[in-house]
C-alpha cells in the first residue's frame, strides 16, 4: 500500500508476518522520489526482458536443442512472470515471453532464398504464435479463483501471496486444470485459425515412448494438457512454500494430482507398448532423398541435372527390388502430364523391376468456360505409377502454405495477389489422397508437405483398409536447419494417435519411417550421420491391414473429444468466473454508494422517550 506526501516523499506500509504465522500492518518505510522511480524503470525493464528470456528457455525443449525437461518448466516460469494487475500489461509480457519463443523455434525462416520475404514471414509468424501464448497467459490469470474474492474497493492491487493465502484448497488445486484446458485450447485454435506452422508442445516429448502412447486416446493434446498441468502445479507448489513453508503437507497436496496423472498415463503407455505384436506382412520400399538446393530447382539449366541425378539414385535402389519406389514432393522438374520425355524416362526406369511408384509433382485442370489467369487450376500433386508406367491415380494437397502457396483472400480481393510473386497461387484438392497397389497388396494415405502436423485432417484421410502413412515433402527451403526436425517429431505423434506407420520421403531429411509406437527408423544413412545428403533408404514398413481397421484407436474413431471437452472447460470456468466477477463489482459499487450516502446524510435527531 503506498502512499504520496507534499514533501516528495512515499511510504509503503508493508503486510508482514510474525512468529505465529499472522499477518500484520508494519510501519511504513520512506523511501526517496528519485529512488522511487529508478525501481520503478527496473521493474519496467524486467518485466520485459525475463519473459522474453523465458520464451527463449521454452523454445529449447524442441529440436536441436533437445531439452525436453524445460517444457515441463516453461509454462509455470512464463505464467508467473507474466502476473500483473493489469491484463493489458500480461497480455504484453504473454506476447514477449511467445515472441522470444518464436523468433528461436522459427529461424529457419531467414533461410528462405527471398531475403526480404522470409524475414517477413519470420516476423509475421513470431508474431502470430507470441499471440496465442499471450492469449493463454491472459486467459490463465482472468481464471485465477482469487478475481472472485471480494476485495476492498480501495485496493488497486493486491499482493500474488495474500490473495494465494486467501484461496480455498480447491481453488488452488483447480487452477491448474484450468491452466492445463486452456493451453489445449489455445493450440486447437492454432491448429484451425490462422494455420502456419502449428508446433504442438506436447511434440517435444517424442523421445519418450511411454508417454506419448496417451495421444491414441487424447490426441497430442493430452500430452500437453499433462505437461502443463504439471508446470503450472510445480509453480503453485513454489507458490505455497514461499507463503508458508512450514507446512510440507500442504505443498505435497498441490503437486500429487498431477504426479498421479503422469504414473497413470505412463502405465497405460506400458500397457500399450507391452501389446505390440509381430506384422504378418510387410512392404519393402525404395526412398529417394536427392538433397537439391532450392535455387537450384528454380534454375532453367538445371531441370535436366536434377532429373538425371533423381534417375540415377532411382537405378541404384531399384537394384535392391523393392515393391514401391517414392519420390518427394515437387520431385519433377516438369509436369509429367504435359512432358512426353519425362513420361518415358519413367516408363523405362520402372518396366525392368516391375515395382511401384509414388512421386510428387505440379499437375493443372483446365476449367471449362474459364478465361485469363483463371482459366487454369495448378495443384502441388501427387501421383501414383504402375509397374507398366502407368498413372492410376493422383492426389492434390489440400491443406495449402498460407502466403507460400496461396495468397489469403486474393480469390475475392485481387489486388492481394501482387503482393505474391506468382500470382494467387495454387488451388487446394477437395478428396483424400488414398492409394491402392497390388503385388503386394496394401493402401495409403498420401499427404504431402506440411499436412501431417494437423491430426484432424490426417485423422480424416483414412479409411478402413489403410496399411500407412505416406508424407512427401521438400523443407529445403530452409536449408539444412532444425526445421527438418521439428516437421518429423510432430510426426512421431500421427502415427501413435492412429496407430498406423508413417513413411517419410523429403527432399533433403529427414527421410525415415515411424512404426505405431513412436520409434524413429532410417533416420541416418548407412555410415553417415549427415541426414541432409542425398541418397536413399530401403525400409520396410509393417502393414496394418486389416487388422487396424478392425481395432482403430479411441482417436481414429472419434477425434478430437478430449480436446473440445477441454475448450468446453475452460468456456464453462471462463463464463462463471465473468459473472462473479461483474457480481463482485455491482457489490463494490453499491457499497462505495452507500458509504456516499451515509457520510453525506444529516444526522437524525435523538428520539424522545
Amino acid at each position: 500500500m503506498r502512499y504520496h506526501f507534499p514533501n516528495g516523499q512515499c511510504k509503503y506500509w508493508q503486510f508482514l508476518k510474525d512468529s505465529d504465522d499472522r499477518i500484520y500492518l508494519a510501519l511504513p518505510e520512506t523511501i526517496e522520489e528519485s529512488a522511487l522511480s529508478e525501481m520503478a524503470l527496473q521493474k519496467k525493464i524486467s518485466r520485459l526482458i525475463f519473459p522474453f528470456l523465458a520464451g527463449t528457455l521454452f523454445a529449447a525443449a524442441f529440436p536441436r536443442f533437445n531439452l525436453p525437461v524445460l517444457a515441463w518448466l516453461a509454462p509455470g516460469l512464463i505464467l508467473w512472470l507474466t502476473y500483473n494487475d493489469s491484463g493489458k500489461r500480461t497480455f504484453l509480457s504473454g506476447f514477449l515471453a511467445g515472441f522470444g519463443c518464436c523468433l528461436v523455434m522459427g529461424y529457419w525462416l531467414l533461410l528462405i532464398p527471398f531475403r526480404w520475404y522470409g524475414l517477413a514471414a519470420y516476423l509475421g509468424q513470431s508474431s502470430v504464435g507470441a499471440f496465442y501464448i499471450a492469449a493463454w497467459c491472459w486467459l490463465c490469470w482472468r481464471l485465477w479463483p482469487a478475481c472472485k474474492i471480494d476485495w476492498s474497493p480501495n485496493a488497486i492491487s493486491v499482493d500474488l501471496t495474500r490473495q494465494w493465502l486467501a484461496m480455498t484448497l480447491w481453488d488452488r488445486l483447480k487452477w491448474p486444470l484450468l491452466c492445463a484446458g486452456a493451453w489445449v485450447a489455445t493450440e486447437m485454435t492454432l491448429e484451425r485459425v490462422l494455420t502456419g506452422f502449428p508446433w504442438f508442445l506436447g511434440a517435444s516429448q517424442f523421445r519418450w515412448l511411454d508417454l506419448i502412447q496417451i495421444s491414441s486416446f487424447t490426441g497430442v493434446y493430452g500430452i500437453s494438457f499433462l505437461v502443463v498441468w504439471l508446470s503450472v502445479s510445480l509453480f503453485c507448489t513454489v507458490l505455497s512454500w514461499s507463503v508458508d513453508h512450514r507446512r510440507p503437507r500442504l505443498m505435497l497436496l498441490q503437486i500429487v494430482p498431477p504426479l498421479l496423472g503422469l504414473a497413470g498415463v505412463l502405465a497405460f503407455g506400458r500397457h500399450e507398448l507391452s501389446r505390440v505384436s509381430e506384422p504378418k506382412r510387410r512392404i519393402k520400399i525404395a526412398l529417394a532423398q536427392p538433397a537439391i538446393p532450392q535455387t537450384a530447382i528454380w534454375e532453367r539449366g538445371e531441370e535436366t541435372n536434377r532429373f538425371l541425378k533423381l534417375l540415377e539414385l532411382s537405378r541404384a535402389a531399384l537394384a535392391e527390388k523393392p515393391d514401391l519406389l517414392v519420390w518427394p514432393e515437387t520431385a519433377l522438374p516438369k509436369m509429367i502430364t504435359r512432358d512426353q520425355f519425362t513420361q518415358d524416362a519413367i516408363v523405362n526406369l520402372l518396366k525392368p523391376y516391375n515395382t511401384w511408384m509414388v512421386l510428387g509433382a505440379s499437375d493443372y485442370e483446365s476449367k471449362p468456360g474459364a478465361a485469363g489467369p483463371d482459366a487454369t487450376a495448378w495443384f502441388n500433386a501427387a501421383f501414383l505409377i504402375n509397374p507398366a508406367g502407368q498413372m492410376v491415380d493422383r492426389y492434390h494437397k489440400r491443406h495449402l502454405v498460407p502466403f507460400g502457396e496461396f495468397m489469403p483472400g486474393a480469390r475475392w480481393f485481387p489486388p492481394l495477389a501482387r503482393l505474391r510473386g506468382a500470382g494467387a497461387g495454387l488451388t487446394a484438392g477437395d478428396r483424400p489422397g488414398l492409394f491402392h497397389i497390388s503385388e503386394p497388396a496394401a493402401s495409403f494415405s498420401v499427404l504431402i508437405c506440411y499436412e501431417d502436423l494437423f491430426p484432424q485432417e490426417v485423422r480424416q484421410c483414412l479409411d478402413q483398409q489403410t496399411d500407412y502413412l505416406l508424407n512427401l515433402t521438400n523443407d529445403g527451403w530452409f536449408g539444412d536447419s532444425a526445421v527438418q526436425w521439428l516437421h518429423m517429431v510432430n510426426a512421431v505423434i500421427r502415427a501413435v494417435e492412429l496407430h498406423l506407420p508413417l513413411v517419410r520421403c523429403c527432399n533433403n531429411g529427414i527421410t525415415c519411417w515411424i512404426d505405431t509406437s513412436g520409434q524413429l527408423h532410417n533416420v541416418y544413412f548407412p555410415e553417415s550421420k549427415n541426414e541432409y545428403q542425398a541418397g536413399y533408404k530401403l525400409i520396410e514398413v509393417p502393414l496394418a491391414g486389416t487388422e487396424s481397421g478392425r481395432h482403430p484407436t479411441f482417436y481414429r474413431q472419434h477425434g478430437d473429444v478430449f480436446g473440445w471437452a477441454c475448450v468446453s472447460l475452460v468456456a464453462v470456468a471462463g463464463s462463471k468466473g465473468l459473472h462473479l466477477r461483474r457480481t463482485a463489482r455491482l457489490a463494490n459499487a453499491r457499497k462505495s454508494e452507500s458509504k456516499g450516502t451515509r457520510l453525506g446524510s444529516k444526522p437524525s435527531p435523538p428520539s424522545r422517550k
